[in-house]
């Protein structure tokens, strides 16, 4: 070739091909942001705890609400000095979750020398981020230390109070109900539950006298309410059957189908996460509330389409691979793989989540109708407005008589389809 010798002039490597160097790019990009990932799970954990901590201390001590006690970056900066102390001296929450934990390369344990160039050099690998790209990174190399898959071969297993996790956890728990306590308890609201018993008498009273003058408009509206949630879960599944395919992982990959899943169950989180009050009361102004059950009806439609789909995605990650592999083997085609290996798996399931999310209807339907959105909601929250505790009383023992009828209903259909 060109006068030289055969040999001489050779195709570059195998290595240095276009796709291995982006296989090697892809899987060092892979590493960093696990590692990346572990490093911000350990400084989201300290500072929601630091939160909290700050809260309780700031309530019962000063009385006010303050949520670091401390400047805003000096919290940053010990939330950042926490994290890399804990991922250098123990096992940190995001290590155990990970599933890795750091030994010396040379095998055998760590030394504090170790450790503490390891949480030097933490600083000018992890805050930067480009440290994380080496292989292994740079604090990891400078250390002598690596972090490996957990392993429990030949050791004993630590109790909870031994491990910097564990006891992080307890102190979590702990903080989190404290906390909560604050936010909603006070000594005082405490001492009228148990010494103001006596104001709810009235009510009890009315509960147990019912006004049978308005049973009839009551159970007029009682069946609208019922109409309301048959009409919402029934719509819902015509919509949720299909879209629970394209929101399943194991069905949608490749280039087009993950993103395809990843927006639509961003989606529909966001829907789900809107309660039905809120959508009733969009529709109230959307389409006027001359019809008010139809803007009940919209509500509890949306928000069982999200739901649904949800629970008919999961159901289809969660089918047998080797039945769809065998029907598959057989040379059938996408369709007559879903038909005949997908479906099978899911129909009893699907009907038992259909009948799940009518029983949730039919509750919220009556939650609705409490903002206009029709049905006996409306008409109790009208007797509790005007403090007509009688007939409201009514109302709600029709409610209650309602939901007991759904519930054993529906469980019995359940059981059957079990």
């Amino acid at each position: 070739m060109n006068g030289y010798p055969d040999g001489i002039v050779k195709e570059p490597p195998e290595w240095l091909s276009r796709r291995r160097l982006l296989d090697a790019l892809i899987l060092r990009l892979k590493g960093a942001g696990q590692r990346l990932a572990i490093v911000l799970l350990d400084m989201l954990a300290i500072g929601v705890l630091w939160i909290l901590v700050s809260y309780i201390i700031s309530w019962h001590v000063y009385g006010v609400i303050a949520y670091t006690l401390v400047p805003w970056w000096l919290f940053g900066v010990g939330v950042v000095e926490a994290a890399a102390v804990w991922e250098s001296f123990g096992r940190s929450l995001g290590h155990r979750l990970a599933r890795k934990e750091l030994r010396p390369r040379q095998g055998g344990k760590s030394t504090l020398g170790q450790r503490l160039v390891y949480y030097i050099a933490w600083h000018i690998t992890v805050l930067p981020m480009v440290g994380l790209l080496a292989s292994p990174p740079w604090h990891e190399r400078l250390a002598g230390l690596s972090l490996v898959p957990f392993s429990m071969e030949g050791k004993k297993p630590t109790p909870w109070w031994r491990t910097s996790s564990g006891l992080f956890m307890a102190v979590f728990l702990c903080a989190a109900v404290a906390a909560a306590v604050s936010v909603t308890m006070d000594k005082e609201s405490l001492t009228r539950l148990f010494t103001q018993a006596g104001r709810t008498v009235k009510f009890w009273k009315a509960l147990f006298s019912p006004d049978t003058s308005i049973l009839l408009p009551s159970i007029r509206d009682l069946v609208v309410t019922i109409f309301m949630a048959v009409i919402a879960t029934s719509f819902a599944v015509v919509v949720a059957v299909p879209l629970s395919f394209l929101a399943a992982r194991n069905l949608m990959r490749g280039p087009i189908g993950r993103p395809i899943y990843t927006v639509l169950r961003g989606a529909m989180s966001i829907i789900r996460s809107i309660e039905p009050v809120i959508w009733a009361i969009i529709f109230l102004v959307w389409v006027t509330a001359r019809r008010a059950p139809f803007a009940g009806v919209l509500a509890l439609w949306v928000h069982s389409i999200a739901d649904l789909t949800k629970l008919y995605a999961e159901r289809l990650e969660s089918i047998d691979p080797g039945l769809v592999e065998a029907i598959t083997s057989t040379g059938a085609g996408r369709l007559q793989v879903l038909r005949y290996a997908v479906v099978p798996q899911i129909i009893n399931p699907y009907i038992s989540f259909t009948l799940y999310r009518w029983d949730i209807n039919i509750r919220m339907a009556t939650v609705v109708g409490v903002v206009g959105g029709g049905g006996i909601g409306q008409r109790l929250y009208f007797y509790l407005k005007n403090l007509a505790w009688q007939q409201a009383g009514t109302v709600m023992i029709l409610i209650v008589i309602l939901v007991w009828a759904i519930d054993y209903l529906s469980a019995r259909l359940r059981a059957k389809l079990a």
